[in-house]
């Protein structure tokens, strides 16, 4: 299964921000976490801290050979209308997921503009958010 995974703005700063929420992995660490975690996927990652690029990147899974797609878009999923735009149309198996809590932390992170248009979201497991939204989509693709 080829599996996409997004991430947002300052993910690129794991394991130096706010530690106490995020950790003391950096997203090189998760991402090669993840691909020994489930070494019968091939993962492709892309992180950005531009909302345009991270538009185009969702768009090119229109046309690709992505069979999941899992995006962490940070606060971006509390404010981009165009990033929701971007996932409405995404037919594969698509999950959200968030390091932290969003519900256990400032109000304006409780909701989020994108999760209405993804099969799911996943909060508050640290980088197990991640392997639980491998999971989600390897049940979601077996469930078609």
């Amino acid at each position: 299964m080829n599996i996409l995974i997004i991430n947002g703005p300052n993910l690129n700063l794991l394991g130096t921000r706010d530690t106490g929420t995020y950790g003391n992995e950096t997203l090189p660490d998760v991402e090669n976490w993840i691909s020994k975690t489930f070494p019968e996927h091939n993962f492709t990652f892309f992180q950005s801290n531009i909302e345009g690029e991270l538009i185009t990147k969702i768009q090119e899974t229109l046309t690709s050979q992505i069979d999941g797609l899992i995006v962490n878009l940070g606060g971006y999923s509390h404010s981009s209308v165009a990033l929701r735009d971007a996932l409405d149309p995404v037919l594969i198996p698509k999950i959200e997921v968030h390091i932290s809590n969003i519900h256990a932390r400032e109000s304006f992170r409780e909701q989020t503009i994108t999760g209405s248009v993804m099969n799911g979201i996943i909060t508050g497991f640290g980088k197990h958010s991640y392997l639980l939204g491998v999971q989600a989509v390897e049940h979601l693709s077996k469930n078609k």
